[in-house]
């Protein structure tokens, strides 16, 4: 049985613009919404200033994201910073994040208008880039961040070192610092563990490593892991999917677990996480059609 919480009754609706439909869904998903107690429901798309804009104005007391993954990831961004809670309805192909149907979403909404649902708390990584002594920037990120080799096929050699203590250096195409959630996104496809999606672990996952340490590593929440650049050409990190920011030889990039948490909101009991990574495993529903 669920436990009843506050109800919400100010919401914002973010859509993935480039999905068939999706403006009109939003639009119903809102006047379904006003038409049953809330007080607000803003609607617009997710990859504009919209969203931003409106939640460091306007007290929200939700998001509702339409689409898939991309979507709930770049919505999960603006929400956290905020402390807003996320809900996801699932328009795209994948839809790993997201907890509503495209056919379900009048019932589960009216479930959570009536503060029957739950929050599941995911940490975040906070990630610096270090060009000798000066900052080059600061990230959040959801899933992961990813440093590795650019457009030369050749590895690059990253030195990884936790809490100050140098850990193992490797000789691969590439190095994964994840999240929980972020276990199962491209940490997954690397060959890493799945960890329970509320797990407060950081988790570092080499990809192609060449004649170096080949297994994950698991940490505690409260751990720093330095990772040292060395390369003799392009290499690259990425933050959630982002656009890539160039590193070069002697860089540092700095992890460790976020001030910040993303709250997403659950209508399904706790076991629905691992029904779902055995379904997606045996009918991948990404396959031929990525996001």
């Amino acid at each position: 049985m669920k436990k009843v919480r506050a109800a919400p009754r100010r919401f914002a609706v973010a859509y993935h613009p480039g999905l068939e439909d999706a403006a009109q869904t939003a639009a119903n998903v809102a006047r379904f919404l006003l038409d049953n107690n809330a007080i607000q429901a803003d609607h617009g798309t997710v990859y504009d200033d919209w969203l931003k804009d409106r939640l460091s104005k306007d007290p929200y007391d939700m998001v509702i994201a339409l689409g898939g993954d991309g979507t709930m990831l770049r919505a999960g961004h603006l929400c956290a910073a905020r402390g807003v809670p996320l809900l996801g309805i699932n328009l795209g192909h994948f839809g790993f994040l997201t907890e509503v149907g495209r056919n379900t979403w009048q019932a589960s909404l009216l479930e959570i208008l009536e503060g029957r649902y739950r929050l599941e708390e995911r940490m975040m990584l906070e990630i610096e880039h270090f060009r000798g002594d000066d900052s080059l920037g600061c990230w959040q990120a959801i899933n992961e961040v990813v440093i590795c080799r650019g457009q030369f096929v050749r590895p690059i050699q990253l030195t990884a070192s936790v809490d100050g203590y140098r850990t193992t250096t490797y000789v691969a195409d590439g190095l994964i610092v994840a999240t929980p959630t972020g276990s199962t996104a491209y940490s997954l496809a690397a060959g890493g563990p799945i960890l329970p999606p509320e797990a407060r672990n950081l988790l570092i996952v080499p990809v192609a490593p060449h004649l170096s340490m080949d297994r994950a590593i698991i940490l505690s929440e409260g751990s720093c892991i330095s990772v040292l650049v060395n390369t003799s050409h392009e290499a690259v990190l990425s933050v959630d999917g982002h656009p890539p920011v160039v590193v070069i030889d002697g860089d540092r990039v700095d992890t460790s677990a976020s001030k910040n948490r993303l709250n997403m909101v659950r209508l399904k009991d706790p076991g629905y996480f691992y029904r779902n990574i055995t379904l997606y495993m045996e009918h991948n529903p990404s396959a031929g059609n990525i996001e």
